[in-house]
């Protein structure tokens, strides 16, 4: 197991650092004050951890927010859904008016890939990805969604539950 250490100021979790890479669905030691079934994503690590136990996680390398378009604090799940479709948020489609209004779920074009857990706030999911957009897990990429490897939020997907606690930390 690898280890992650959690610095809690007045309750909230200030910094994660980490010992050394996590792989995908990696068991690792994380020390934390957070109760079991609730993720944290790291933005700075660029890792979402699904907490399992007082002192341990399930590690996932994923993709955040790039620059101006980052959050922090506390969300909750508020749905699961398989082969979404699309619909591109208003910010993508300033950026990018060449895209089509909706892509069905299920096409190999569908950004949100095999699964999308929605969170209570406007416009976020923690979703799979497009075989083109895999290289961008790990990096700081997206409009404020979590993009994982299609594989891992298979797998979160079967271990989260609606109502669940979402945190996101630097």
């Amino acid at each position: 197991m690898r280890k992650y250490r959690a610095a809690v100021v007045v309750g909230v979790v200030a910094t994660i650092a980490i010992a050394a890479p996590a792989r995908a669905r990696e068991m690792v030691s994380f020390p934390s004050p957070y109760g079991v079934g609730t993720i944290v994503i790291s933005q700075s690590a660029r890792k979402l951890f699904l907490v399992t136990g007082p002192q341990s996680a399930i590690a996932y390398p994923v993709a955040v927010a790039k620059q101006g378009k980052e959050w922090s604090g506390w969300a909750k799940v508020d749905g699961k859904y398989v082969d979404p479709a699309w619909s591109q948020p208003e910010s993508v489609k300033r950026d990018h008016p060449e895209l089509p209004d909706v892509i069905a779920g299920g096409s190999p074009h569908n950004p949100m890939g095999p699964r999308a857990i929605t969170l209570d706030r406007d416009e976020v999911a923690i979703h799979g990805t497009t075989k083109m957009m895999r290289a961008s897990v790990g990096t700081a990429a997206s409009y404020g969604c979590i993009r994982m490897y299609n594989e891992d939020v298979i797998d979160l997907f079967d271990r989260v539950s609606v109502g669940a606690p979402v945190v996101m930390v630097q």
